[in-house]
């Protein structure tokens, strides 16, 4: 699996927060529920951000995390310091510090955030865009969205059944299933 990042609109989709409509402000709401619930079966902590953030230092550093084979461990450290409010992702230094704790160099991270960090960053969200990707986390498979990382046991589901299918039936030309769909798949 390639983790590429991706900031949700969060204005456009929801409205400014001085001028939400109480619709929208269910949505929110909704939101952050459904995050809470997901992250209370894992014993995890959410809490919903005191306002809205800019991602985009956050997104470059797990690119360069990426880049210096230390994914799991920022990833993590940013989730769980982020959801816990403990961590503003809009400051470099302090996304930069956990950088540090992953055994990589500060000044390289900063040299990144500050050059071809931002326009990785730009292409990937570009790209995003262009796919009509929409929210995240979205796994594209075999030409179709599967929403969530909650839902990750689905796409595995189905990657099992495509292997299975392309045994009994064989595959297209373009390495598709001959056989478009099971009874009651909803893809």
């Amino acid at each position: 699996m390639n983790w590429l990042p991706f900031a949700l609109d969060l204005q456009g989709a929801y409205g400014e927060v001085a001028e939400r409509s109480e619709r929208d402000w269910r949505k929110v709401r909704y939101l952050y529920m459904d995050a809470r619930r997901l992250a209370n079966r894992q014993g995890l902590i959410v809490r919903g951000p005191q306002k809205i953030f800019d991602p985009a230092i956050a997104h470059i550093g797990l690119l360069f995390a990426k880049a210096h084979g230390v994914f799991p461990a920022y990833h993590t450290a940013v989730s769980d310091r982020f959801w816990r409010r403990e961590l503003d992702i809009e400051d470099a230094g302090a996304i930069a510090a956990i950088i540090v704790e992953t055994r990589r160099r500060r000044r390289a991270f900063a040299r990144y955030l500050a050059g071809s960090g931002k326009e990785d960053y730009a292409a990937i969200v570009a790209a995003a865009e262009e796919r009509g990707v929409f929210g995240a986390a979205e796994l594209p498979a075999r030409r179709r969205a599967v929403l969530g990382h909650d839902r990750i046991w689905l796409l595995r589901e189905q990657e099992a059944r495509h292997a299975e299918d392309a045994a009994l039936f064989g595959r297209g030309d373009d390495g598709g299933i001959i056989l478009l769909a099971r009874a009651g798949e909803w893809w």
